[in-house]
């Protein structure tokens, strides 16, 4: 019963917190504050209420529109909100009041927020890598990897190998994605580094084509990848080593 209302618990902690993602995946490429100025109506520029900033719930309470100017509301952003919470309470649920529950929570975060802004500017800013990849390192210190270097090891990893794709392909990998590599690589290890590429890829690959066939456009058209890593990156994260295992049985 506990482990229920610990996981409720999270999940609202996770829409809040994902509705100040949303703020700063839109805000913070743009160079803008994320306090000032307050959260406003796109369309009339109304300052909007508390009643109007509740998580998920005051996008269905309002289906989807400005109490004052009838604006439609996107419904990215209350995605956003209920995926944070989700992925929150799941993180609890599966570590439960460790320390590596803050690796989860940091991680999830920093990967909400590069969604938003990769989606928005295709853009993954610094500012967001930077402070992320420095309290990603020191969870780490305190909550380590077996053996304890291999969160660096895989972060030169992932790194490397997206930086080698770039040069080889002349500008075919942007550079927020490399770097962002560079910190999923903190958090999962040479091996689930390699995997979370894989897999990215894959998903990627699948969402590119399904996107120019549904949308009839050219092969130019650029497709935000940071969403890919993303999605990738948390399954790996959560069923790396599940999936490693299934593999290395079918092999032997």
């Amino acid at each position: 019963m506990m482990e229920i209302v610990y996981a409720v618990f999270f999940m609202i902690f996770g829409l809040v917190f994902g509705s100040f993602f949303n703020v700063v995946g839109l805000r913070v490429p743009k160079g803008q504050s994320i306090i000032s100025p307050p959260s406003h109506c796109e369309g009339c520029n109304r300052r909007l209420t508390a009643l109007d900033l509740v998580p998920v719930f005051s996008y269905l309470f309002l289906r989807g529109k400005c109490r004052s100017c009838g604006a439609k509301i996107g419904f990215f952003h209350p995605l956003m909100e209920l995926l944070t919470g989700v992925l929150y309470a799941f993180a609890y649920l599966h570590f439960g009041f460790t320390l590596e529950l803050v690796v989860a929570i940091l991680f999830i975060s920093l990967l909400i927020i590069i969604t938003v802004s990769d989606i928005a500017y295709m853009l993954i800013p610094d500012k967001v890598l930077l402070p992320f990849g420095i309290l990603l390192i020191i969870s780490r210190i305190f909550s380590p990897l077996n053996p304890w270097w291999d969160a660096f090891v895989g972060a030169v990893i992932g790194f490397g190998i997206l930086f080698l794709i770039a040069f080889v392909s002349k500008g075919g990998m942007g550079g927020g994605d490399i770097k962002l590599f560079f910190v999923i690589g903190l958090v999962l290890g040479s091996k689930l580094t390699i995997l979370a590429l894989f897999v990215s890829s894959i998903i990627g690959l699948v969402a590119g084509v399904s996107q120019l066939v549904w949308q009839k456009k050219g092969r130019k058209h650029p497709v935000p990848f940071g969403p890919w890593i993303a999605l990738g990156s948390v399954v790996t994260y959560f069923y790396g080593t599940d999936i490693l295992e299934w593999y290395m049985n079918l092999l032997f």
